[in-house]
């Protein structure tokens, strides 16, 4: 019984921060055209929901551009578009970026990550992007319009006043270990299989 009101707070605790949560996220864009996905979602209608980019670091990496997206019977429509907007929140710098908005319907949501410029082709994201048809260039190689080469491919965004976010493209990397331990699978489960051959 002593327990019970602690309980109620906990629970009331977790429900509230589930609405007005902060997410972080961090990872490396490999090429130029990579576009980093996350999805978010709103448990319910939303008054201050911002996303955001940190890591240009003045020059240090690439320059971003943002984008949000809103889930809908036929895919995802753009809700905005981003290049530059460095005042959402602290430690951002020039030609960060990011996007806020005043009201949110419950739902679901994309945010996307992309390299200047590599702007989303139309209203949809099944439009793609601009660089789309363009051969893969490793950022470390590739001269980023309006800025130079060799710039860093970290990114670091936030996304605040959301009940929940996933990154929904694992990066290569990821990709990486995935298939490496897929492989250590199917290595041991042949040996067991051929030590239960032998065996019989």
């Amino acid at each position: 019984m002593n327990f019970k009101p602690l309980a109620l707070v906990l629970a009331l605790t977790a429900v509230a921060s589930a609405h007005a949560a902060q997410f972080d996220f961090n990872g490396n864009i490999a090429t130029h055209k990579d576009v980093i996905q996350i999805n978010f979602e709103l448990a319910s209608d939303a008054t201050n929901v911002k996303v955001w980019t940190d890591s240009f670091l003045d020059g240090i990496n690439f320059d971003p551009i943002t984008a949000v997206w809103s889930q809908t019977n036929t895919g995802w429509s753009l809700l905005g578009q981003n290049d530059d907007n460095a005042s959402i929140a602290p430690g951002q710098t020039r030609f960060d970026s990011g996007l806020t908005f005043a009201n949110l319907v419950a739902g679901s949501y994309k945010f996307t990550i992309a390299t200047y410029n590599n702007f989303a082709n139309g209203t949809t994201l099944a439009q793609g992007f601009n660089f789309d048809s363009q051969t893969a260039i490793p950022l470390a190689q590739w001269t980023q319009p309006a800025n130079h080469g060799d710039m860093g491919s970290a990114y670091s965004v936030h996304l605040s006043g959301v009940s929940s976010a996933v990154n929904a493209v694992p990066e290569p990397e990821t990709y990486a270990m995935m298939l490496a331990g897929l492989g250590i699978l199917g290595a041991v489960t042949r040996r067991k299989n051929r030590k239960s051959s032998l065996a019989a």
